[in-house]
């Protein structure tokens, strides 16, 4: 009966945050952040083991919605932007965190944990926001969203490599492991459609949600059998989403486990990871303030000015380049994850941990404000709509 107790508060808080954070116009996920903060702060509830399974299976989630929502085949037609871009918008990030963490004395492992929180971005702040603006379709609206999906997977792949230099766990060669998770997820891609339509067979009437069960048994499966060669599961479920991403064509499907991921588990994860998050740094420790500020500050000129950089390389305008810049700093899925495994490693200390999270919530409430400011300043819609995007919809 005890266990009722932090799970009824995590559900009530998240409910009443966003409710309140919904009026006004704010995000869900800062809301769900901001409850576990003063859910934590009050002492109203302590994570235990079971909350902490709830929030290790709504990370999975996490990742692995992150992950479907990518359609790399979206991206045929600004490859040349969107390989400029996440070059440029990748590389001065991740220096300028290697600088920053080692100048505060972090060490090398917590120095790159912080580089590849730098390297990402989140397409699930900028695509809403493009949609809102009448950018989804344009030129201008891919370059930005391909670049945060480039970046997002070169940052999980970063950060699988780092889990195998930090804790390895894979009895086997590096050069062997990536092929075969390459082989297994290809694999996967076409081993999916085949089920459904197996099961569909024996089925006349789908009243048991066949498709939907399919994928979450295959998603437990894999990230089983992937943490076993030496893949953490965040990676695993991000890769599953990516490898699925084209391949569940049925828009009911993809709502449905949007509704279970969103509706139970990754709320979880949110409200834990505030809850998780020691604010007491802020007054035992004199200088928590000044690496929060650096560490925020820093991503936020770092990935608006070489965002702004990559653009006009790219043959964008100044504008324009302003526009791409605001859009690639939000940080949201792999910056909590990266907090969540670097405290599980004991890599991060609880003043850096703090920063990465106020990071995630100042760039998620800033980025949309911030792109519908400069939106109003261009004239973006109306230029020439090339619907790259269709395959969105």
């Amino acid at each position: 009966m005890q266990e009722f107790v932090p799970f009824f508060f995590i559900l009530i808080f998240g409910l009443f945050f966003s409710t309140i954070f919904n009026r006004l116009h704010l995000p869900w996920v800062v809301a769900l952040i901001v409850a576990g903060i003063a859910a934590g702060a009050s002492n109203l509830f302590e994570v235990t083991p079971t909350i902490e399974f709830f929030s290790e299976i709504g990370l999975v989630f996490l990742m692995f919605m992150a992950g479907l929502e990518t359609r790399l085949s979206c991206l045929r037609e600004t490859k040349r932007e969107v390989g400029i871009l996440s070059i440029v918008n990748g590389l001065i990030p991740f220096i300028v965190a290697l600088l920053i963490g080692f100048y505060f004395g972090y060490g090398l492992q917590a120095s790159i944990l912080l580089g590849i929180v730098f390297i990402s971005s989140s397409i699930a702040v900028v695509i809403p926001s493009l949609e809102e603006s009448g950018l989804f379709g344009t030129r201008l609206g891919t370059s930005a969203i391909g670049t945060a999906i480039v970046e997002d997977i070169v940052s999980l792949f970063l950060l699988s490599l780092f889990f195998q230099w930090v804790n390895p766990s894979a009895n086997i060669s590096l050069f062997i492991f990536y092929p075969l998770l390459v082989l297994l997820l290809v694999a996967i891609k076409f081993i999916i459609p085949r089920l459904d339509a197996l099961f569909h067979r024996y089925s006349a009437a789908d009243s048991y949600e066949t498709e939907p069960r399919v994928v979450l048994a295959m998603m437990v499966g894999v990230v089983i059998v992937f943490e076993l060669l030496g893949l953490h599961p965040i990676v695993a479920g991000f890769f599953l989403g990516l490898v699925l991403s084209d391949s569940l064509r049925k828009d009911e499907t993809k709502k449905k486990l949007h509704v279970l991921s969103y509706g139970l588990f990754i709320p979880f994860f949110f409200v834990t990871v505030g809850a998780q998050t020691d604010l007491s740094v802020l007054a035992s420790l004199g200088g928590a303030w000044v690496v929060i500020l650096v560490v925020v500050l820093g991503s936020v000129l770092a990935k608006f000015g070489s965002g702004w950089l990559g653009a006009r390389l790219s043959g964008f305008s100044s504008l324009e380049g302003s526009f791409i810049g605001v859009s690639t700093m939000p940080q949201l899925s792999t910056t909590l994850a990266v907090v969540f495994v670097g405290q599980d490693l004991g890599i991060l200390k609880p003043e850096l941990v703090t920063a990465i999270v106020v990071l995630s919530i100042v760039t998620t409430l800033i980025s949309p404000i911030l792109i519908r400011h400069i939106d109003r300043k261009g004239d973006f819609r109306n230029a020439e709509r090339d619907q790259v995007l269709s395959c969105y919809n």
